[in-house]
């Protein structure tokens, strides 16, 4: 595993961020909104991935969410894995006692992807760079 990042999920994604940035100061990195997007359509303007690098080791991901936001489901984890055979490991031994939110599957950023929901309600989104 290279790193576990927390991933923050909320309405009004690009105020949340500058609300952050203010607090944390930092810099906005590999912003992507919803534009152009066919899965996306409806919610143009919205982002779908920031980040704020607020030091070389501490880094938040951020994105807009398209459902309700519920206490305690908002804020995520990604392990960011170093091979296809521990994405698949992990996925698989999460989801024995969890449910599958997302299946494994290869993204439009290049990657290998799937989120879990593990036995203890922990939201774990799996991503392994190809």
């Amino acid at each position: 595993m290279k790193k576990i990042i927390p991933h923050i999920y909320l309405h009004n994604c690009k105020e949340a961020l500058q609300y952050y940035q203010q607090v944390f100061g930092g810099e906005l990195k590999n912003v992507e909104t919803s534009d152009g997007k066919e899965m996306f359509k409806g919610h143009e303007g919205k982002y779908i991935h920031a980040e704020l690098h607020i030091n070389e080791s501490c880094v938040l991901y951020f994105a807009d969410v398209f459902s309700p936001v519920t206490k305690g489901n908002n804020i995520w984890l990604t392990l960011d894995l170093e091979s296809e055979d521990e994405i698949n490991s992990i996925f698989t031994t999460l989801a024995k006692d969890g449910q599958v939110k997302m299946e494994l599957q290869d993204t439009f950023w290049n990657s290998k992807y799937g989120v879990v929901i593990d036995k203890f309600g922990v939201v774990w989104e799996l991503n392994y760079a190809k």
